[in-house]
């Protein structure tokens, strides 16, 4: 049996925080995932990963602490049990706007009686033979609430049963408001839909995450009650990092 040790520290109430996998590299998450950061995200919606990296990297995340999570390109029940087969013990699906799409993904996500995922796997083999005793309940899934019609639907999405929490997307609800993703600070009425998101949470005993940009910010979202938190992304801490060097070299 794999403890989903991520999800068990939000269920205690804490924060648990990841970093998101966007360069399709298998080296890359086999570093990140022995840093003892809690879960990786391999991002196949907007990250460079074909089928072959996405199992590459999760043979390559074994050896490290991480919980394997991935957010799947789009609501689609196939590509869902892809990623669930191959091993990821996280599900985040993308734009999901009304009761009926958060049924369709968590449905995808679990085997039946509660679910109306198809029997069969393959490298989740690596699990033991036990594998489908457990997963139905070690599984996180979260859905990504980020459009203004999400938000007015926001809590009946997440009572929807099967549905753990949510994954703010504040870029692509800033888009659905007419608001520039980089001025959305700037705007209350940005604000306001999250603190309505979060409040939809509290409402129905489910998990509030936000994607943020750097440790320092997820941080500050973990003291404002977020508890699923990526916290930076490979391709981010290595442009940060190059930044930081041609600053010190005096030529940035």
């Amino acid at each position: 049996m794999r403890i989903n040790t991520a999800k068990q520290k939000m269920i205690r109430g804490e924060p648990a925080f990841g970093y998101a996998l966007g360069l399709g590299s298998a080296l890359v998450a086999e570093q990140l995932s022995r840093t003892g950061i809690d879960f990786l995200l391999i991002d196949t919606q907007h990250g460079s990963f074909t089928p072959e990296s996405v199992l590459s990297s999760l043979v390559a995340m074994e050896g490290g602490t991480a919980v394997p999570m991935a957010r799947v390109a789009r609501n689609d029940y196939t590509m869902i049990g892809r990623l669930l087969d191959e091993g990821a013990l996280g599900i985040v699906v993308p734009m999901v706007d009304t009761v009926e799409q958060a049924r369709a993904a968590a449905m995808a996500c679990r085997f039946p009686p509660v679910g109306m995922r198809s029997w069969g796997w393959s490298h989740a083999a690596i699990y033991g033979d036990d594998y489908p005793d457990w997963i139905n309940e070690q599984l996180f899934v979260a859905v990504q609430i980020e459009s203004a019609q999400a938000v007015e639907n926001a809590e009946a999405i997440l009572a929807v049963p099967g549905i753990d929490g949510c994954w703010i997307g504040p870029a692509d609800l800033a888009l659905s408001m007419g608001i520039d993703p980089r001025r959305a600070h700037e705007h209350e009425e940005h604000q306001r839909a999250i603190e309505r998101i979060v409040a939809a949470c509290r409402n129905t005993g489910k998990i509030a995450g936000l994607a943020t940009a750097d440790p320092d910010s997820a941080w500050q979202a973990s003291q404002q009650g977020f508890r699923f938190l990526t916290a930076g992304s490979d391709i981010g801490f290595l442009m940060s990092g190059a930044r930081a060097g041609l600053r010190t070299l005096g030529r940035a």
